[in-house]
Formats: C-alpha cells, sequence, structure tokens
C-alpha cells in the first residue's frame, strides 16, 4: 500500500501503517478505551489518546520486523519515531472519517486478492478455502467483518492520500527553467588568503598565551572518567536452556538486590570480577565491538547518578543473545582544567591561528576594496574553470551560491568567502553560458525531485490542516521505557 507516495515523495519517508503493523490494529476496527490512566496517554487525537502502552507494543513488533532485536524497541529515538508513525496515522483516520469516504465492492476484492496470504487460500480448483481464512483471521484475533473493515479502511486512507500525492507543479514550464537554472555555467578565478601563509607573521606574548588560557579554560579540560569492575554471564552452548534461564534471573537479582557490591553474584554463580580503568562517555578505548562494555547502555548506566554518587551496581544489561553484564564505579575522575605547562603547545597553536586568520581576513578585504574599484586587474586570480550546479567542480557550500548568485549583467563580479579557521577566498566571475549538450537523464531526474518537493510541500500543507482538525494535543512526554533485569 501507498507505493504510489513513495514513488512520488521519497524525501518524506512516508512509511505509514503497513510498515508498523497492520492497520487494524491502531483505526476504529477495534473500539479504543476512553478508560486508561490519564498518566499513560501521550497524545490525543480527536479526544482519543494514543497510549504508552501502544508505543511500546508497535515498538516491539516493529523490532521484530527487522530482525527480532528488542533492544532497537527500547531506544527512545525509535519510540518517538513510532509515536510519529501512530500520530500521523491517527491524523489520516481522522480524516477519512470526516471526509466519509467510500470504497467500492470491486475495488475492495480487488485488493483482498493482492494480500499474498489471501491468494495462498484458493485450492488448485479455484475454490477459496473458507476454514483456513477463517482459521488465519482467529489467530490474529479477528473475525470476518473486523477484517473486512479494516481493509477497506486501508482502501480509503489509500485513496486520500495518493490524491495529495498526485500534486504538480502548477506550469511545466517552471521545471525546465529550474533546470536549465542547474545548468548554467560561469567561469571562476580563485584568490585565497589562507590562514596558515601568515603564521610566520604572528608571535603571541606570554602574557596574550595566559589570558588565552584563563578566557577558555573549557578548550583545555580532560574529559571526567570513571574506573570501574564488572562481572560478566555467559551462558554455555552445551548448557540447558532453562538452567541458563534461572542463573540470568539469579545474575540480575543478586546484582540489583545487593547492589553495593558484584562480589554476592560473582561468588554464587563462579564468576570473576574484572577492572577497566579510564572508561569515558564514549566507552572504553582498544575494546572490541562485541565486548560487553562496548554496549551503549551499560556505558549510560554507568555514568547515572546512582552508579556515580551511590556507587550502586547498574542492573544487569543482555548485551547480545546469552551475554548479561553488571557493573560498577570504584573511582570517579571529574573534569578538571588541564595546567597551562601541560597545554603551553596547544594554547601558543591556537592563539597562533586566530591571529593568523585576523591577517588573513584584513588582507582579503583589502584586496576586495580594490577590486572594486578597478574589476578588471585580475592579478593574483589562479586558472580560470568553468562551474555549475550540476558541476561544482570543487566549490560546496556558500563559496558555490555566492558565485551562482552574482549579477550577469554586471561582469566580472567579485565574492568574497569566509573560512572560519581557514581564511578567505576571493572569486572573480567574468563570463557565463549555457552548456552546448544537455544530459536528458540528469534533466529527467532534476524535474522528478522537483515534482517530489512540490508533493512533499503540499502534503505538509495537508496534514496541518486535519492535525488542526482533529485538535492534536500533547499530553505527557514519551519517556524511555521502564526496564527490568536482563533488558
Amino acid at each position: 500500500m501507498f507505493d504510489t507516495v513513495r514513488k512520488h515523495q521519497k524525501l518524506m519517508q512516508f512509511a505509514l501503517m503497513l510498515v508498523i503493523v497492520p492497520s487494524f490494529a491502531f483505526f476504529g476496527i477495534a473500539s479504543y478505551s476512553d478508560f486508561l490512566d490519564k498518566e499513560t496517554d501521550l497524545m490525543k487525537v480527536a479526544g482519543r489518546p494514543i497510549t504508552a502502552q501502544e508505543v511500546d507494543n508497535a515498538a516491539k513488533r516493529q523490532a521484530e520486523r527487522v530482525g527480532g532485536n528488542l533492544q532497537i524497541a527500547q531506544s527512545l529515538q525509535f519510540r518517538q519515531a513510532i509515536l510519529n508513525e501512530l500520530l500521523q496515522q491517527r491524523i489520516l483516520g481522522f480524516a477519512v472519517s470526516d471526509l466519509r469516504l467510500q470504497v467500492g465492492k470491486e475495488a475492495l476484492i480487488k485488493s483482498l486478492q493482492n494480500i499474498p496470504q489471501i491468494r495462498a487460500l484458493y485450492k488448485p480448483d479455484g475454490s477459496f478455502d473458507d476454514a483456513r481464512f477463517k482459521q488465519l483471521l482467529a489467530n490474529n484475533g479477528l473475525n470476518e467483518e473486523q477484517f473486512y473493515a479494516s481493509q477497506a479502511f486501508d482502501l480509503k486512507i489509500s485513496q486520500l492520500v495518493n490524491s495529495v500525492a498526485r500534486t504538480e507543479l502548477s506550469s511545466p514550464k517552471l521545471s525546465e527553467i529550474i533546470s536549465t537554472l542547474y545548468e548554467t555555467e560561469r567561469q571562476v578565478q580563485a584568490l585565497p588568503f589562507d590562514a596558515k601563509n601568515y603564521l610566520a607573521k604572528v608571535n603571541p606574548s606570554q602574557e596574550e598565551l595566559q589570558a588565552f588560557y584563563n578566557a577558555n579554560a573549557k578548550l583545555f579540560e580532560s574529559p571526567e572518567f570513571i574506573d570501574i569492575e564488572y562481572i560478566v554471564l555467559k551462558a554455555d552452548p552445551k548448557e540447558d536452556a532453562k538452567v541458563f534461564s534461572e542463573k540470568a534471573d539469579q545474575f540480575a537479582n543478586l546484582t540489583y538486590d545487593q547492589s553495593d557490591s558484584l562480589k554476592p553474584a560473582a561468588d554464587k554463580l563462579k564468576l570473576s570480577i574484572q577492572s577497566q580503568k579510564g572508561v569515558t562517555r564514549s566507552g572504553p578505548s582498544g575494546i572490541s565491538r562485541d565486548h560487553p562494555l562496548a554496549n551503549p547502555k551499560v556505558v549510560q548506566s554507568l555514568f547515572g547518578d546512582e552508579a556515580v554518587k551511590n556507587k550502586r551496581n547498574i542492573e544487569a544489561v543482555q548485551t547480545s543473545p546469552g551475554v548479561f553484564v553488571s557493573a560498577r564505579v570504584v573511582v570517579f575522575h571529574p573534569a578538571q582544567t588541564l595546567p597551562f605547562k601541560d597545554v603551553a603547545v596547544e594554547v601558543k597553536r591556537q592563539v597562533s591561528q586566530r591571529a593568523a586568520e585576523k591577517l588573513a581576513v584584513s588582507a582579503a578585504a583589502e584586496r576586495y576594496a580594490e577590486l572594486q574599484k578597478d574589476p578588471k586587474n585580475a592579478s593574483g586570480f589562479g586558472s580560470a574553470f568553468w562551474v555549475s550546479r550540476n558541476k561544482p567542480t570543487n566549490l560546496v557550500g556558500s563559496a558555490l551560491d555566492d558565485v551562482m548568485s552574482v549579477n550577469p549583467d554586471q561582469l566580472p563580479a567579485y565574492v568574497s568567502v569566509n573560512t572560519p579557521g581557514a581564511g578567505v577566498t576571493l572569486y572573480r566571475v567574468d563570463q557565463i553560458r549555457q552548456p552546448t549538450a544537455v544530459d536528458a537523464k540528469v534533466h529527467k531526474a532534476q524535474s522528478q525531485q522537483i515534482q517530489a518537493l512540490a508533493a512533499q510541500s503540499e502534503f505538509a500543507g495537508f496534514m496541518t490542516y486535519w492535525r488542526d482538525s482533529a485538535k492534536v494535543k500533547t499530553i505527557n512526554p514519551l519517556k524511555p521505557p521502564s526496564t527490568g533485569a536482563g533488558s
């Protein structure tokens, strides 16, 4: 479903309902509960809530669809994306209901026949296996009425969204004009004023260096780090799964209940207590990707208040199938400003670089002023080269924008582009031309992209209108899920 939308506007990343779960899990096919604890409501669309439990369930289902890694379902970023999808679905559902869209019988039958699971229910003689069909529905907690209603609802959503996705530019010529602008070439010469070429002219005094160090102490801090100890429980390939599950429960319970030490769990399960020094917020250095301490959740927990301030064991974390880890902070080393003598070389480098950059900027400004008075004086500029938005060569960002924006009626023209930390480059533009040959494939691709952007803009306005109409309200922010031991 929604192939047309994805085809016309890839930039929208418009996954919608089939990416998460079948639509009947969310819309009016099964009744919404109006009696849930309000603290669990995240948002409301037309007075109906989207709950934290719905987000959690959808996140788990989607995680299973992409490989079964349930840890991804715990990610706040992943769950926020799921919430956004659910919200979009609810808004579209409200729009369908408000517009009273209808689906014909023939369209519904055709849609059903496109479902692989339904096609598989036809017998070799062409008859339909009604018993298997009902069993399939029962396995998903549905009856026939609910299923047919859900499919009709999907078609209404498709009808609504596809109508928006068909947006075209008001003038077909506009796309052609934009492509032509992208093809237009300009002859350019460059005159760089690099800060590095002015370093020999600067010699900061000791007072300047000390003053810079005092004013920018944050630049010379060593990051906070911790020394830790940890234990790891690994499944033995020959071990019975039930036995290991019991061990994992013991591991989680002991490290949590006796959180002031790892020794009780280590002694009970015959595990060695290991140590790791110099762990920063980005994790330990020099370890493999599959090392238990390389897990971001472990590192994040170790820098939490309970671990740092109270020296508590972190809750057991399953870092991979059959591997659990718990750890505790032994020593916390706060961030501290390094002594001047230890960073004197770096202080001088930074002060010198900044002074050299000021000289470069000043020299560029002086040369630019001269060129405004005498535009035909091109001394010092490099060899000429041709650029366009389709073929920018080595020009990027503001340099390309400024060069392509000069007035074609006032050539030669000059632009000054500042690159913070590096210096300034002056560009001279003295000719403009259209290429003799046009790449038809590039032309077509640009036209399609322009149409997609127009559709994206139209869809954004469409969703804004229906979001307002549905009186969408944010009730509570989405929070990280509560994690149990071993999660």
